[in-house]
């Protein structure tokens, strides 16, 4: 059975610089990936199956997954054969990628299948009509972001195998609400060079909408950075997840069993970066 990780993404930055006539933002942003995820493995049994802690958060019919089938199958003029499996790990409405990960899975599966190389054009196209975070998902791999964070650029020097805490308030977090309380302020560029310099003199202009619906996300922020060993702590996406980073794995491990001590409620998840 063929099976692929739909790896939890974060946004180590998030600028938002403008809102366009069509009504998305124009950001800038440094997506880089967890080693952990969701798992998606293709079945003979039509359709889309859902097992998993976060099995209940999902219907099993109209999906992302299935979108992205539906439109490969369309791209390729085959018709959609087999179902898919998916192990829901990740929270929902979580800011960590979520659908869009695990709609980059199909299609690298779909792509294994068929002998189609992920990163063709019309791959590529077609993730980007799925979604703005679904290219990069598609490359689950360090890549500044532009325009709607579609416009895609590798990054090097993100450091693969980086102690990541995952943090989760177990309560979802829909991204509309969110941007439609950003003020509307552009607070200027994302540097360039070094991507854990420009992230550390970045910000997430998402925080203070999210802080403004969801409290809890200023809390989890404030316990993450208190902790030793932490070089960056931030919020992703849209929220409600934050992570951090960390010099080494005994300060994540330090780290997780404090939090989920004084938090027994939230979810956690710790893992590296890919």
């Amino acid at each position: 059975m063929a099976v692929e990780t739909a790896f939890a993404k974060i946004n180590l930055a998030l600028h938002v610089r403008r809102r366009e006539d069509d009504g998305y933002h124009a950001i800038e942003t440094l997506f880089a990936f967890a080693e952990d995820g969701d798992r998606l493995s293709l079945t003979d049994e039509p359709g889309l199956h859902v097992t998993g802690p976060f099995a209940g958060a999902l219907a099993e019919g109209d999906n992302l997954v299935t979108r992205a089938a539906e439109a490969f199958a369309g791209m390729t003029g085959r018709p959609v054969m087999g179902g898919f499996l998916l192990d829901k790990r990740l929270p929902v409405a979580a800011g960590i990628g979520g659908g869009s990960a695990d709609a980059a899975a199909a299609l690298r599966l779909l792509c294994a299948r068929d002998g189609i190389d992920p990163g063709e054009g019309r791959v590529r196209a077609l993730a980007a009509s799925l979604g703005a975070d679904v290219p990069a998902c598609l490359a689950s791999r360090p890549v500044r972001g532009e325009k709607r964070g579609d416009s895609l650029i590798p990054l090097q020097g993100v450091p693969s195998g980086q102690p990541l805490l995952l943090v989760n308030p177990m309560r979802p977090l829909a991204t509309g609400p969110v941007f439609a309380r950003w003020d509307g302020v552009d607070r200027g560029s994302l540097d360039g060079g070094d991507p854990i310099e420009a992230a550390r003199k970045g910000r997430n202009d998402l925080e203070a909408p999210a802080i403004a619906i969801l409290p809890v996300i200023g809390e989890m922020l404030t316990l993450l950075e208190a902790q030793d060993g932490v070089l960056l702590a931030r919020m992703s996406g849209s929220g409600a997840t934050c992570f951090a980073l960390f010099d080494r794995e005994a300060s994540c491990e330090a780290a997780a069993n404090a939090i989920a001590g004084e938090n027994p409620d939230w979810w956690l998840m710790r893992t590296r970066l890919r």
